[in-house]
């Protein structure tokens, strides 16, 4: 049995339509991932095969100024994760990000680059990581740009603000690749099924600034719309963001056969899907 921990996030909602084999979902109530104590109870009454973590505290602005709760849910719950899955011997599979970069390299990011947060949000899923490889038997697989179905994202927001305005500005200076959901639920199957461990990259295929992303939305969508660029310094968010973090998932394809689809194709099928 498969049990997905944040069941009810943008992804998890997706894991537990695509994942093989029989699933158990929970989220918020039935699980507290910060207590030692409620991890090793639901672990030992389920007695999963393999735990896939999707819960995070994923606001990235708000982690600069809420570093203990970053570190508490993105860092050392994880820990009580692989502790609680290697005691009863299940795989733990903990869900990272590309934030754990510091967006120097210029090319694409492979699985044993140097690390570098930025900002605390990298900083605390960082450490996710390491407290992920206290179980032996563990998966990470960073991923970057999420959007779905099931949750707040980028492409909603721009379809939503389309409605309200003829011109938005969007930054064109960071750099990645826009993943659906969908597609990093088929590669995280992938690599359960073909029984890998180590850290995975999954994202889908090819690179875009933010504002390249925003103008093929609109046209994806048929919608006219100006997207004027602008810097990320221009936007000035609290936390610092990697300008260039795409991410290389050459390994990915090679240990389990997954070829993620080029992020545009992924745009077609999601926005098909709300149709």
């Amino acid at each position: 049995m498969i049990l997905v921990v944040g069941a009810n996030g943008m992804l998890g909602r997706d894991l537990m339509s695509l994942l093989p084999g029989e699933l158990r979902g929970v989220d918020i109530g039935e699980i507290d991932i910060t207590s030692p104590e409620s991890v090793r109870t639901l672990l030992v009454t389920l007695k999963p095969e393999v735990v896939v973590n999707a819960a995070a505290y994923t606001d990235v602005d708000g982690c600069e100024t809420n570093r203990g709760l970053a570190c508490a849910v993105n860092g050392y719950g994880v820990g009580n994760l692989a502790r609680g899955s290697a005691d009863i011997g299940a795989k733990l599979v903990q869900i990272s990000t590309d934030y754990v970069f510091d967006g120097g390299k210029g090319r694409p990011y492979l699985e044993d680059d140097p690390t570098g947060p930025l900002s605390v949000y990298g900083q605390s899923k960082l450490l996710g990581e390491e407290q992920a490889r206290l179980n032996p038997d563990h998966l990470i697989v960073r991923t970057q740009w999420l959007y779905g179905r099931h949750g707040k994202n980028f492409v909603e927001t721009m379809l939503r603000l389309a409605i309200e305005r003829s011109e938005l500005s969007v930054v064109d200076d960071q750099i990645g690749s826009p993943t659906w959901t969908v597609e990093l639920s088929r590669a995280i199957a992938a690599l359960i099924n073909g029984g890998c461990r180590g850290t995975y990259h999954g994202a889908n295929a090819g690179f875009c600034s933010w504002n390249e992303f925003a103008r093929a939305i609109f046209h994806e969508a048929g919608v006219a719309v100006t997207v004027k660029p602008m810097t990320t310094t221009e936007l000035n968010r609290p936390a610092p963001r990697p300008l260039y973090s795409t991410l290389d998932c050459g390994k990915l394809t090679r240990d389990t056969c997954f070829t993620p689809l080029g992020w545009r194709q992924a745009l077609q099928g999601y926005l098909s899907s709300r149709s």
